[in-house]
């Protein structure tokens, strides 16, 4: 790992998110342990390299960390903590998932006969970093670390990396979830909905007919994928974009809180503060200082929390 390490170390000049030469591939260092923070990840595959990451998403626990990555086929909000320290930073490259690029491989896969498996769709999945993993990663990191090696052999290693993955410990259960079939698919095209029309005055019986399905029928399950009930989500959604609004575009709480559809700045504040901890303009304060955010993945269909 300790070549891995340095490697990673040389993409990761601040703390907080780190563009690389691929669009969809950004470095995260983070130099102090963070407690329970609610996130909101896209889809997307997130390699620990050094220091340990854990993720709390209903009663379950997932580790991510030297040993174990972690995969999110959609994108659900959760609780993550994180361990590192100025002399032992947290560095762990983050892969924006590029649904056409995993189509691709997974038609691939099937068509070599390993035809599509019966395995249950997760939302989330940690799965032990094996050998091949390895070698990707590393092949990974070589490149960008050369930006004409970068533009060049950058997005095959990237490609690799996914096979990796779609044919790991978890690869069966993650393309399950990405082929978005059955009911996990008809909750799948509802959180695409969802993300994209957050401001609007969504309600559950709306969503339930987007998803063909009874409200009681549909609120099962969705809880059963995202692990809270529909409006839940919703609301979690627009917190988490507002953040990213304030800090982004520099708009006050009011602004953000009618961006995302409050009607009310009180109810607004009163909600973040509740989720986040703190009220919005010491939240904005306390990512600014501490956090390198960059701009928006422009290829990302959905709101997410970095």
């Amino acid at each position: 790992m300790s070549g891995m390490i340095t490697l990673v170390k040389a993409l990761a000049v601040q703390e907080g998110y780190n563009l690389t030469a691929l669009p969809d591939v950004r470095i995260l260092r983070a130099d102090r342990p963070l407690a329970r923070t609610p996130v909101l990840y896209d889809p997307g595959i997130v390699i620990v390299c050094q220091g340990s990451k854990r993720g709390f998403f209903g009663q379950q626990t997932y580790l991510y960390d030297e040993q174990h990555y972690l995969a999110v086929s959609v994108p659900v909000p959760f609780v993550m903590e994180t361990d590192a320290s100025a002399e032992h930073p947290l560095l762990a490259i983050y892969l924006h998932l590029d649904f056409q690029l995993a189509a691709e491989l997974m038609l691939q896969i099937e068509q070599h006969h390993a035809p599509h498996p019966p395995a249950a769709p997760q939302s989330m999945m940690s799965s032990p970093m094996d050998d091949a993993v390895k070698t990707a990663v590393l092949r990974l990191l070589e490149v960008l670390n050369n930006p004409l090696e970068a533009a060049i052999l950058g997005p095959a290693r990237v490609r690799e990396l996914y096979f990796r993955v779609l044919t790991g410990a978890q690869g069966k259960a993650m393309r399950a979830a990405l082929a978005l079939q059955g009911q996990f698919g008809k909750i799948g095209k509802v959180l695409q909905h969802i993300h994209a029309s957050y401001a609007e005055p969504l309600t559950l019986n709306q969503l339930a007919m987007e998803a063909g399905m009874s409200v009681p029928t549909f609120h099962t399950h969705f809880k059963a994928i995202t692990r809270m009930p529909p409006m839940q989500y919703v609301k979690s959604v627009r917190l988490h974009q507002a953040r990213m609004l304030m800090v982004r575009q520099h708009i006050t709480a009011a602004a953000a809180s009618y961006a995302v559809g409050y009607e009310s700045p009180s109810q607004f504040n009163r909600e973040f503060k509740r989720l986040f901890g703190l009220p919005p303009a010491e939240e904005i304060k306390r990512m600014q200082r501490n956090f390198a955010v960059p701009p928006v993945q422009q290829a990302s269909i959905f709101v997410s929390s970095h």
